[in-house]
C-alpha cells in the first residue's frame, strides 16, 4: 500500500503530482485531527516520505531548494512610491509639453479678427494699383485690422472689394476685417479732393476752382507757380506756367500742398507734348497756338483749321487779330470792346504781329494736335456766325471773308443782346 502510494507521488505526470500532494496536505490534516499517534517508526517513514516528495517537486518544476520560508509580495507603501515616482515623471514631461506647445495651441484657438467696432483715428492711404493682399498690409501696418488672412478672407467673400479706390482714408483701429472692408467700398469716405479744369480757363481761374474745393488760399497758388524750379515747366516756357496747367479730372490726396497740385498738372502737360513728340524747345510755340486754338475755336472739327490759319498768317506776315488774345489781356470774355482793341498791351494781336508773348490759356489735348499738326489749307480768315451753335466759316480771301462777316452780323441783329 505505501509502495504504491510512493509510486504515485513520484510518478512521471506532473498534473498526478500536484493533485496527490493536494491529496497529502488534506489527508495530513484530517490525519492530525483525527488520525491515532504514529510509532516512531511510522513517524521516521513519513518524515522520509515528505522529504522525497519536496525535493521531487523542486526538481520537476526547476527551482532551488531553499530554507523553507516562502517570498513575499511587495509591501503597500513600496507600490504607493512606485506610483507616486511613475506619476512625478509622467507630470514632469507633461509640464514642459504644454509650455513649449502652449503658442502653438494658441496660435490655433486665438482668432486672427478683431471683435471690433474699433477705436481712435487713423489715416491709412491706398496706393494705385494696390491689390488685396498690399490693401490687407497697409491696413495691418496701421493696426486697423488684426492680419492680412482676415482681411484677405473677407475681400474674397465680397465682390465689392474688386472697386476699393486708391486715396486716404480715416478709418479706427482694431476694426473687424469685413467692417473696414465695407468702409473702404464706399466711395464717399475717401479723403480726395476732386476737381474737374476744362479746357481754355487761365491760370487765375484754376486757382480760384483748385482753392473752393481744397481749401487752400489762392495766394498760395499764386505763391507756387513761381517756384520755378520746383514746376517741371520746360525752359522754353521761361518761368511762365500759363498753359501747362492741363484740363483734365485730377484727385489730391488730403496732405497735397498747392504746389504738389500746380506739379501734377504740369508734369500731365509736358507728357501730353512728349507723346506728340514735340521737342522742348519746342514746346512753348505749340502749346501757344493750341491756346489760341482753344480761344478760337468752337468745336474739335474746326481746331486743325484754326491751327492752319495761325500758320498761314505767321507766314504772310500777318496779324493775327484774334479777340480771344485780347479777353487774356483783361481777363473778360466776350466780344472785346473798341477800347480793349486799342490796347498796346503785347499779347493784342490786332496790332501787334506774331505769336502773343505766351499762352493764353491752358490748351486741352484735342488742340494740342491741332497746333501740333495743322490740316492742310489755304485759309486766312474765319468767324463765328453763330453763337448759339458755334457754326465757323473759313475764308482764303478778304472778300469772302467779308460775306462772312455780314452773315454773323446778321445774326447778332436778329438775336440781341447775345453778341
Amino acid at each position: 500500500m505505501k509502495d504504491h502510494l510512493e509510486s504515485s507521488i513520484f510518478g512521471d505526470h506532473e498534473d498526478t503530482v500536484e493533485h496527490l500532494d493536494h491529496v497529502d496536505d488534506v489527508n495530513h490534516l484530517e490525519e492530525t485531527h483525527a488520525a491515532p499517534p504514529l510509532s516512531r517508526r511510522e513517524l521516521r517513514e513519513q518524515e522520509l516520505a515528505s522529504r522525497k516528495r519536496g525535493g521531487r517537486r523542486s526538481g520537476r518544476r526547476g527551482k532551488t531548494a531553499t530554507s523553507g520560508v516562502p517570498r513575499g509580495k511587495p509591501s503597500v507603501f513600496r507600490r504607493l512610491v512606485v506610483i507616486v515616482l511613475a506619476l512625478a515623471v509622467i507630470g514632469g514631461g507633461v509640464a514642459v509639453a504644454y509650455k513649449a506647445l502652449r503658442p502653438v495651441v494658441e496660435g490655433f484657438l486665438e482668432s486672427n479678427d478683431y471683435p471690433g467696432p474699433g477705436t481712435g483715428e487713423v489715416r491709412v492711404t491706398i496706393d494705385a494699383g494696390s491689390g488685396g493682399t498690399a490693401i490687407a498690409k497697409a491696413l495691418v501696418d496701421a493696426d486697423v485690422v488684426k492680419s492680412t488672412k482676415a482681411f484677405v478672407d473677407a475681400a474674397n467673400n465680397d465682390p465689392r472689394s474688386a472697386g476699393i479706390q486708391p486715396g486716404v482714408y480715416t478709418m479706427k483701429k482694431q476694426m473687424k476685417a469685413s467692417d473696414a472692408l465695407a468702409f473702404l467700398v464706399d466711395p464717399k469716405n475717401r479723403l480726395i479732393t476732386r476737381v474737374v479744369i476744362p479746357e481754355g480757363l487761365w491760370a487765375d481761374e484754376i486757382y480760384d476752382r483748385l482753392s473752393k474745393v481744397s481749401g487752400i488760399p489762392v495766394d498760395q497758388y499764386v505763391a507756387a507757380s513761381k517756384q520755378v524750379d520746383q514746376l517741371g515747366l520746360p525752359p522754353s516756357a521761361k518761368g511762365n506756367i500759363e498753359g501747362y496747367l492741363f484740363p483734365a479730372s485730377y484727385e489730391f490726396g488730403p496732405t497735397s500742398t498747392a504746389l504738389d497740385q500746380l506739379k501734377q498738372m504740369v508734369a500731365e502737360s509736358t507728357k501730353r507734348l512728349d507723346a506728340l513728340q514735340i521737342p522742348p524747345d519746342q514746346m512753348e510755340r505749340v502749346v501757344t497756338i493750341a491756346s489760341l486754338v482753344e480761344g478760337e475755336a468752337q468745336n474739335d472739327a474746326d481746331r486743325s483749321k484754326v491751327a492752319r490759319v495761325v500758320e498761314n498768317r505767321l507766314a504772310a506776315k500777318m496779324s493775327l487779330g484774334f479777340d480771344s488774345s485780347v479777353n487774356y489781356i483783361f481777363k473778360k470774355r466776350g466780344v472785346p470792346t473798341q477800347q480793349m482793341l486799342d490796347s498796346s498791351n503785347p499779347y493784342n494781336t490786332r496790332r501787334f504781329p506774331g505769336l502773343p508773348p505766351g499762352p493764353i490759356s491752358n490748351p486741352g489735348d484735342s488742340a494740342l494736335k491741332a497746333a501740333a499738326n495743322p490740316v492742310a489749307g489755304p485759309w486766312l480768315y474765319f468767324v463765328t456766325v453763330n453763337l448759339d451753335t458755334g457754326e465757323t466759316k473759313f475764308a482764303a480771301t478778304y472778300a469772302e471773308h467779308q460775306r462772312n462777316v455780314a452773315e454773323f452780323q446778321k445774326w447778332c441783329a436778329d438775336n440781341k443782346g447775345k453778341c
